[in-house]
């Protein structure tokens, strides 16, 4: 497996076709993924984050962290943990004032942050929403995603508040390792079928093997 800096082009149709909010980020920095057979699997992007004000709570101004924004991978890599660990080891190489990775994941699509937690992800929190969300084509997404519709037919659809997320730190400074080893918080309990996986994740992560396709299929 390797990555490559990803084209504007890539991350584009990645992040309209692989990822389910369909909607491209903000993108600082963004790395295209490829497997053993050298096809290409997708991307990951980080950006600045939406706030100013996001690295404040950890003293850090901007340009000393990034928000992986993007996993938007279509189920042929061999395995997403391994993805993300090379991608933050370019953020370590390519990125030299980074101290801080920040991560959510979507309770409104029941993630859990699964992957996080089988990287060594921290949770510090769990918040709720006051945005909204849109019931289209089968499923919950960003209130953006329906905006080619005509008016008329977006008001015929349903809206809901969103669900809230979970955060997810991730220290590349040794003391933004102690802090967030100090706030964070016991993972969200998962069900069965995500106690399953979650397993195979921290197994296949250790011993360098495939990410079952669930987990693929379940987000970040």
């Amino acid at each position: 497996m390797r990555l490559e800096r990803a084209s504007t082009k890539a991350v584009k149709f990645a992040c309209v076709y692989f990822h389910y909010a369909k909607v491209v980020p903000v993108v600082g920095i963004a790395f295209s993924v490829f497997n053993k057979k050298d096809e290409w699997c997708g991307v990951i992007t980080f950006g600045y984050g939406a706030s100013a004000n996001m690295g404040k709570p950890y003293g850090l101004r901007h340009g000393q962290y990034l928000e992986l924004t993007r996993m938007a991978l279509n189920g042929k890599q061999e395995s997403t943990s391994k993805a993300m660990a090379i991608a933050i080891k370019l953020i370590k190489k390519q990125c030299p004032t980074i101290k801080l990775l920040i991560s959510y994941a979507d309770k409104g699509q029941n993630h859990k942050g699964i992957i996080y937690q089988a990287c060594n992800w921290f949770l510090v929190d769990e918040s709720e929403s006051s945005g909204n969300e849109v019931f289209y084509k089968g499923k919950w997404v960003h209130d953006r995603v329906p905006n080619a519709l005509p008016k008329q037919q977006r008001d015929k659809l349903t809206y809901r508040k969103k669900s809230g997320k979970y955060k997810y730190l991730y220290p590349i400074d040794r003391n933004m390792a102690l802090l967030c080893k100090s706030l964070s918080k016991p993972f969200p309990k998962k069900q069965a079928q995500e106690v399953h996986v979650g397993e195979q994740l921290a197994s296949s992560q250790k011993e360098g093997g495939s990410i079952p396709t669930l987990a693929l299929k379940t987000g970040e």
